[in-house]
């Protein structure tokens, strides 16, 4: 269950409602609960009664569904999973439920594509960002969309303290993640020619735009494997991207260099929880 999810979890329980969790494994769930429940703890804006949070395995999905207005998938960034997916909740979903694909950089157009779904004017996008603080979220339909249907979920997102922003036509990393993506590839070239440092690149990023981390460090945040995976569907889609920045990558997570979540990446994190 990656970070995004539960930084959804905590904005649409943040009005009383009641958010279900549904992972493979046991311990990915209590993860979840225990990070939504720091986010909540340190919460200085919110005013009234947090939403339960439930926990469920995929077997119990469609009694999970029975009576939800609004299903997010989060699973990793593969086109054949998240089709699987969307394809199931379209099959076990109350017809009024609301499908949501999460995908940073797979737009519902792509998803559905040859796909047959019994009622694809529901299903959109729905894209959040990491950290917490980050209240930006992308809505994307297609073509066959519902507007009234874009309109309550960006309605709904506000409501739930999101930044909505309606991505009003097909877009391959929607708005902002399209700018990140010419910001990693640059980076990572610059390091593969050896012009500088990790290091040495996020500081005079920091420095110049004031921001609090480097895209090496954000690059960490998120997982080489999963920043590989974009780019590799950026490259399938688009002509003309460069060919070292994929590579460098590779070479990274051959050597065992997730990010933080294995404690080695652009930096060394275990060495710094010493």
């Amino acid at each position: 269950m990656n970070i995004r999810l539960r930084v959804n979890v905590l904005k649409w329980s943040s009005r009383g409602g009641t958010v279900r969790l549904v992972d493979l494994q046991e311990q990915q769930l209590q993860d979840g609960l225990k990070y939504v429940e720091k986010l909540r703890a340190d919460a200085t804006d919110h005013d009234g009664e947090w939403g339960r949070v439930e926990t469920s395995q995929p077997s119990s999905l469609q009694s999970t569904l029975e009576d939800a207005w609004l299903v997010v998938e989060c699973v990793p960034e593969n086109l054949n999973l998240k089709r699987k997916v969307i394809a199931e909740l379209d099959e076990l979903a109350p017809e009024g439920t609301i499908i949501a694909s999460n995908s940073s950089s797979y737009g519902i157009f792509e998803i559905l594509e040859g796909m047959s779904l019994k009622n694809n004017k529901r299903v959109m996008s729905a894209h959040c960002y990491w950290p917490p603080e980050t209240s930006a979220i992308e809505i994307m339909g297609h073509k066959d969309s519902d507007p009234k249907l874009i309109d309550l979920v960006l309605e709904q997102c506000k409501e739930h303290g999101f930044s909505p922003f309606h991505v009003k036509e097909n877009s391959i990393g929607y708005i902002y993640n399209r700018i990140w993506a010419a910001i990693k590839r640059e980076t990572l070239l610059t390091l593969s020619e050896g012009v500088a440092t990790p290091k040495e690149i996020d500081a005079i990023f920091k420095d110049v735009l004031k921001t609090p981390k480097g895209p090496c460090e954000q690059m960490d945040v998120v997982g080489l494997d999963v920043v590989l995976d974009i780019e590799n569907h950026y490259a399938e889609s688009r002509s003309g991207i460069p060919t070292e920045p994929r590579d460098y990558l590779r070479e990274m997570i051959e050597g065992g260099n997730l990010g933080v979540k294995n404690g080695r990446g652009f930096y060394d994190y275990e060495e710094q929880r010493k």
